[in-house]
């Protein structure tokens, strides 16, 4: 019966011991783990885990990069009923607080130094937080503190225990079942403290499962994890699908490491947010700006050729065959190549989401032949509620409803969802999950949107963002801040947005721009800057910037329902937006509320029509420091199109 995820591990190892689980890079060498290694690490640290005192419910903190240990140790605490909690390694000392506090935390594994000294550091605010376990030793080898111990240590116990207990392991895994909780997983916290969405076995399974089966992904995959393991995401990829299917899970080096690693494994199945995909699609912009004449006259050909022909190539119609051998010619001189730069030469399905795509980075993909899909679905959900069928992904919806998923709209275009993957409930917040849940079922996902002719889900926007223009021109136009953003990122040039206009006469925004693609640009035009603050301000910058909202005003005019969006006015921020600073959460979603509240001056003035304004933000750095930046903001008027009325 393989219901729960230790019973998934140990059928894997059961039935192929010897194939490959985990890969780790070491000193820039893959360590491989069997499955019989896994198991073996998973029966050493449950026994040091039980020894230790953790008890059946008890929830256990994870929090470091994707490590095998780390993978095994969630494992452990699995297979004795405890429940882990990964949390976000790159998250400052005191986002732990909460959630440690909250779930009552007496146990944590961490990966490294970093973790440990933030663990330690908020010690006397977590009193219950009792015994901490490091993965790597590295700097920690003089450290003193009660209750602190290595998984080396922790992993020789539990040797010595399973060898007089030799039957424990599996024991205690025969008395887990599908119901009991799984994980916990807390929520990014857009607004308030993060909510612990509680899973069990069944849910993340049964989703894993359906996702597994719609794209028939078997035990011959490749993953790369490399996304934090406390994001939902990566988890269902990179561990409760790894479970379901026993596929391979790379996990790199190091951040710095990965785009080397992605060449280097080549996998076959690859998820990861928008953010993600424009970062790769800028990092081949900005390489193309320092090729020769010749060879960006021959790519920007191409490219064309690609953007005409290759999606209805990856969507299996019918294309002349001139194009064809065209498509052909240039798939060996520019498109294989560029795959393969980027480290997708054998990606068979890829998949984003956590945020809407740009509807031309979507195509750019799929254009030189990567199957890139979008996919719908949220940490209550355990993700998979749409899926795009290859040779039906459109960059304007999320996919059709898949194996075991009911959808239905609520009044106000709320979407609903009912599944066999719902979160069990919130953590110690009933009013939260009464809130989200029906009484017959159903969760309120608060995404506005609807089911298209095709039978695909349509998303507009978060329901309370969706917001109306109020006098002016435009009154009563529908605003949709999400997809005007959504649409200014799409740009190498920009890294952020943050759109203004619900119940005003007109839209404004916010930009950051991407300092590594702007910086490059400003470089080939020989113009000097001293960091981002005085690149942002350049009047060229500005320039640049205003030709790229004037470009998203053009293509909103086509937009019947959002023609009134464009936006009128913007200024360049002085910083980036920074987790660590509150304006975003760690999976780099903007908080718009706080954003709005934090630069209250900053949104009056560009409504009041000024043409400057002064302000002074206060940052906070890496090793918990604060400072402050300064500067004199320009606002930029832009200029805006009537819309387009098409013919009925």
């Amino acid at each position: 019966m393989t219901d729960t995820f230790p019973r998934l591990m140990l059928a894997h190892a059961k039935q192929r011991p010897n194939a490959p689980a985990l890969r780790e890079k070491e000193y820039g060498i893959w360590q491989t783990w069997t499955w019989q290694h896994l198991r073996e690490q998973v029966r050493a640290l449950a026994s040091g885990l039980a020894q230790a005192g953790l008890q059946p419910g008890q929830h256990l903190i994870v929090v470091g990069d994707n490590r095998p240990r780390l993978y095994a140790t969630m494992l452990a605490a699995q297979s004795l009923g405890a429940v882990p909690v990964p949390l976000y390694q790159d998250a400052v000392a005191a986002e732990f607080v909460f959630p440690v506090t909250n779930a009552e935390v007496a146990f944590a594994v961490v990966e490294d130094q970093e973790q440990v000294d933030k663990l330690l550091e908020v010690r006397e605010q977590c009193p219950a937080l009792a015994r901490i376990w490091f993965d790597d030793p590295r700097g920690l080898r003089k450290y003193d503190e009660p209750g602190l111990d290595s998984l080396d240590n922790l992993a020789a116990a539990g040797q010595a225990h399973a060898a007089s207990h030799p039957g424990f392991l599996e024991a205690a895994i025969e008395k887990t079942r599908t119901t009991d909780v799984a994980a916990m997983f807390f929520t990014s916290g857009t607004t308030g403290n993060p909510k612990g969405v509680v899973h069990t076995h069944a849910s993340l399974i049964d989703r894993a499962g359906a996702g597994a089966r719609f794209d028939k992904l078997g035990s011959a995959e490749e993953v790369l994890a490399y996304l934090p393991p406390a994001w939902i995401g990566q988890n269902c990829f990179s561990y409760a699908q790894w479970l379901v299917c026993g596929y391979v899970v790379n996990c790199p080096e190091s951040g710095a490491t990965v785009t080397i690693d992605l060449k280097e494994i080549g996998p076959t199945y690859y998820f990861a947010p928008p953010r993600v995909f424009e970062g790769l699609l800028t990092s081949v912009m900005i390489r193309m700006e320092d090729a020769s004449a010749l060879k960006k006259a021959l790519f920007h050909r191409c490219m064309a050729l690609a953007r005409r022909i290759g999606p209805t190539l990856m969507d299996g119609q019918p294309v002349g065959l001139l194009d064809r051998l065209k498509y052909t010619l240039g798939d060996l001189a520019i498109y294989g190549p560029l795959r393969n730069t980027l480290g997708f030469s054998r990606v068979r399905v890829a998949y984003t989401a956590g945020e809407a795509i740009g509807p031309d980075l979507f195509t750019f993909y799929r254009s030189i032949g990567i199957n890139l899909k979008q996919l719908y679905g949220s940490t209550e959900t355990a993700v998979f509620v749409c899926l795009q069928p290859d040779h039906e992904a459109r960059a304007d919806t999320v996919g059709v409803p898949i194996e075991g998923v009911q959808i239905k709209l609520a009044d106000n275009g709320e979407i609903l969802v009912k599944s066999g993957g719902l979160l069990k409930e919130y953590y110690k917040n009933p009013a939260a999950t009464a809130k989200v849940l029906t009484a017959d079922g159903w969760y309120r996902t608060s995404d506005a949107g609807f089911i298209d002719g095709h039978g695909h889900l349509k998303i507009i926007d978060r329901v309370k963002d969706v917001g109306r223009l109020k006098g002016g021109a435009n009154d009563g136009a529908m605003f949709a801040p999400k997809y005007v953003e959504n649409k200014l990122k799409f740009f190498p040039h920009i890294k952020e947005a943050v759109a203004f206009g619900d119940g005003r006469e007109k839209v404004c925004a916010f930009v950051n721009i991407d300092v590594e693609a702007v910086g490059n640009w400003a470089e080939k035009r020989n113009l000097p800057y001293a960091g981002y603050a005085d690149l942002s301000q350049k009047p060229e910058v500005q320039e640049l910037i205003r030709q790229c909202v004037e470009q998203v005003n053009a293509d909103l005019a086509q937009d019947d329902k959002l023609a009134g969006s464009q936006i009128s006015r913007f200024l360049v921020l002085h910083k980036e937006l920074d987790a660590d600073d509150g304006e975003m959460t760690r999976t780099r979603k903007v908080k718009r509320g706080f954003i709005n509240d934090k630069y209250q001056v900053l949104v009056e003035a560009l409504y009041a029509g000024k043409s400057e304004q002064f302000i002074e933000t206060v940052v906070k750095f890496e090793d918990g420091r604060t400072g402050s930046v300064s500067a004199t903001l320009q606002i930029i008027d832009t200029q805006t199109f009537p819309a387009v009325r098409r013919a009925a």
